[in-house]
């Protein structure tokens, strides 16, 4: 690289030097993009005041780290799939996938692209509907055998129960979703999803969902859905809420895990890590993904005060946090109903995260694409089990009640 090359990339680096462009994009109305263009700039070359800090981590697992040798001849059937991040870590562990049930159109799409093998129950096809008892009975005996030697993996939609996604309105207001089971449709969907257990008697089954379950009306329904798996003949444990920061991956996030089996044999969980991995291990200096890498262009008054954030901190204005790349990431967040939900700030580009970057951070795989508007896919990432988390418990349920 000449002299004047090196120049030129400390220029463009400086942040007095993008400072003023942003003062010229906010001055003139010009777009920031436009302006950065002109300068050979892109958002990614934005950087924030204090910056590239010294930091270490150890690697996230991914799936092929954790991929069983052997299959273990053992099916699964999903339900409430969504875009298969429980499916992924299951299949990884050798489970065979028989059937997945989901109602999104949008969500089939991407199942269907990314496991054009897979049996996708849903739009346009056929509904998906897990409430409509009588249609997933009818599809789901035609493929498997009452009682089935497999497994039922699912989480009822928890939207209900979620306490992030109603920090934004009033109790008393039309849009708080914290009803639980008083919610006339996903309310009820643990039920018609254990029925769907009772009526097939998977050798195992997983419920998955968020701890708020667990609390909502001091426990009471949940308590009266583990009585209705016990009285049809299950060992049902004690509900286990894993944080996945524990079990290396790079995100904090808590989610309840019911599991029960139809054998008498013990359950050993999956064994925690005792090292957290930082963000920054999957966001910082990895190799350029092909799928899903749009980033949002946002104006030059809000870069101005991103750029302001040490390691950590939350622009309360727009509400979004600088994330540290020592540490794992906040809750990758789904959105509300039409997706789009507050994404986290980069650790060393003052901006959002694109969805490959929240995909990393819930340790699906790069080629794995998610389809539909940008908002959309958001939603179908943030409300993933990851799929690295999922496969430790694959790995757990297998050795305990299959192997």
């Amino acid at each position: 690289m000449t002299d004047l090359a090196i120049k030129q990339k400390q220029q463009k680096s400086d942040i007095n030097y993008q400072r003023r462009l942003l003062d010229s994009s906010e001055k003139t109305g010009v777009p920031l993009a436009e302006i950065l263009s002109d300068a050979g700039l892109a958002y990614d070359d934005l950087v924030y005041e204090d910056s590239k800090a010294e930091w270490k981590s150890p690697a996230p697992y991914t799936l092929k780290d954790l991929k069983a040798k052997t299959s273990v001849g053992v099916g699964m059937v999903s339900f409430f799939t969504g875009c298969g991040g429980m499916d992924l870590g299951f299949e990884s562990q050798g489970f065979e996938h028989d059937a997945a049930f989901e109602i999104n159109e949008l969500f089939c799409k991407t199942l269907r692209k990314n496991r054009p093998n897979w049996k996708i129950y849903g739009p346009p096809i056929s509904s998906g509907d897990v409430s409509n008892f009588e249609e997933i009975n009818d599809a789901l005996s035609k493929i498997i055998t009452k009682p089935y030697d497999g497994i039922f993996i699912g989480g009822p939609p928890c939207q209900p129960f979620s306490i992030a996604s109603n920090q934004r309105f009033s109790k008393s207001g039309e849009n708080f979703k914290r009803v639980g089971f008083a919610h006339d449709k996903n309310g009820n969907l643990l039920f018609d999803y254990v029925n769907l257990i009772i009526e097939f008697q998977p050798k195992a089954f997983v419920i998955e969902n968020v701890p708020g379950l667990r609390d909502l009306d001091d426990g009471k329904q949940l308590t009266q859905a583990i009585s209705l798996l016990s009285e049809a003949g299950y060992n049902v444990l004690e509900p286990m809420v894993l944080d996945a920061a524990d079990y290396r991956v790079p995100q904090f996030r808590q989610r309840l895990f019911v599991i029960g089996s139809r054998t008498k044999k013990p359950f050993t969980p999956p064994k925690p890590s005792l090292e957290k991995i930082g963000c920054g291990s999957v966001l910082i200096n990895t190799k350029a993904s092909k799928h899903n890498v749009e980033t949002r262009e946002h104006k030059a008054e809000s870069i101005k005060r991103y750029m302001k954030l040490k390691y950590g901190q939350r622009d309360q204005l727009g509400r979004v946090d600088r994330l540290n790349p020592a540490l794992p990431s906040k809750t990758v967040i789904a959105g509300g109903t039409n997706g789009g939900g507050r994404s986290h700030l980069h650790p060393e580009i003052p901006r959002t995260l694109s969805v490959r970057e929240c995909a990393r951070l819930q340790t699906f795989p790069d080629d794995y694409v998610f389809l539909g508007p940008s908002a959309r896919q958001f939603t179908q990432v943030g409300n993933a089990v990851p799929p690295v988390l999922a496969a430790q418990i694959a790995a757990a349920i297998r050795s305990s009640f299959f192997d």
